[in-house]
């Protein structure tokens, strides 16, 4: 490849978010002999606002998180329209920022490669303004790209960080507030107060499609806030996204094994199908990746991880298709109000993505929120692999 850069390292990670930035970190702290890039043309972390439970991650997985936090609650509230709680569960934030300055901290100078992967292989990537570097692996963690063969429903959102005159009143993070109208299937507001006069709004459908219009969102924003009384003086950020809700689909699609090149992420498919959110699962993965890079299977190591991953899902895509093929889109709702009256633990096992045998029995009997006829219908028409 005459007049083109040639480059070498140990490990190339190709994308700079969440999975992509907590693995080098976790192997820039317990591998400092591996020489580790990291390829990402934007900035590392995003714009992005991570959130989650003490029990999401395990203990012995804590010293990678601990550093970026930078919001912690010891408690969170839910509402529903006949039905609120307060539970005594911790939970934290983690903001794009604070990843960034992690890993230029971490990595030595030059080893942030501010370009995008035009090609990726799994011994080495070409680089769109020019140049090939090789590695012994390439990671990719470029987030979810097309999901082939999958059955999804959407959580879209925006979120906006509000500066109120005079202090808004939340002392504790609302993690839903479906109080609020039931628009385009079901709908929250997801608040987290970062002090006495900031507090960042997120507007969250569970939604049929992907279609995002962040503009009518904002609108709803604003009615919210004007609805809570709170004068708004700024808006010092804004977030938008949209987040597959796996109801069904083959894993050997998603992943085939024809591609051999390491995945971790969401790319690899590692998120929970019901919420959508990968921190859990993106932890884990990176305190992992230290003691499995030393193999040269790697890829077939975290696709066959990726692959048992899916496997424990299944229930949880399950409750999607309850969610999104039972349940009235207006009547949505009622499932999460249920599931907000059983007990902490199992709560907080839920979303870690760890529900035991007697967990799931516990969600699914009793009177349920939707109708069994249209419950059977639905399950029965989807690909459980």
């Amino acid at each position: 490849m005459a007049g083109q850069r040639i480059d070498k390292c140990d490990i190339a990670i190709v994308g700079g978010g969440l999975a992509g930035g907590l693995a080098a970190l976790a192997l820039s702290a317990k591998r400092p002999d591996l020489d580790v890039r990291l390829v990402e043309p934007g900035p590392v972390g995003g714009n992005h606002i991570w959130s989650f439970f003490d029990s999401d991650i395990a203990k012995k997985d804590r010293w990678l998180v601990a550093p970026l936090v930078r919001h912690h609650w010891p408690r969170y509230d839910v509402r529903f329209p006949s039905h609120e709680r307060r539970l005594r569960m911790g939970y934290k934030s983690i903001t794009g920022e604070a990843l960034a300055e992690a890993v230029a901290a971490a990595l030595p100078a030059g080893h942030i490669i501010a370009d995008k992967a035009k090609h990726v292989a799994p011994d080495h990537l070409l680089l769109a303004r020019g140049g090939r570097l090789s590695a012994k692996h390439v990671i990719d963690a470029r987030g979810a790209g097309k999901f082939p063969g999958l059955d999804c429903g959407w959580q879209t959102f925006v979120g906006q960080a509000l500066t109120v005159k005079g202090g808004h009143g939340v002392e504790h993070p609302v993690v839903m507030d479906a109080t609020v109208d039931q628009l385009d299937g079901y709908r929250f507001v997801y608040l987290l107060p970062f002090d006495a006069e900031t507090i960042f709004v997120e507007d969250t459908y569970y939604s049929d499609d992907a279609d995002l219009d962040a503009a009518e969102v904002r609108e709803r924003i604003a009615a919210y806030a004007a609805a809570r009384g709170w004068d708004v003086a700024a808006t010092t950020r804004e977030e938008s996204g949209v987040l597959p809700v796996v109801i069904a689909g083959d894993f050997e699609r998603l992943w085939p094994a024809s591609d051999r090149t390491a995945r971790i992420g969401v790319r690899a498919g590692r998120f929970h199908a019901t919420t959508g959110y990968s921190l859990p699962d993106a932890v884990r993965t990176a305190s992992a990746l230290p003691a499995l890079v030393d193999r040269g299977d790697l890829a077939a190591v975290l696709r066959g991880r990726a692959a048992a991953a899916w496997r424990r899902q299944r229930f949880y895509r399950m409750l999607g298709a309850m969610l999104f093929r039972a349940a009235e889109p207006d009547e949505r709702f009622r499932i999460f109000e249920r599931f907000y009256r059983l007990s902490p633990q199992l709560i907080a096992r839920f979303y870690a993505g760890r529900s035991t045998t007697a967990d799931k029995l516990r969600l699914l009997i009793g009177k349920p929120p939707v109708r069994i006829g249209r419950a059977i219908s639905a399950l029965a028409k989807l690909d459980w692999r």
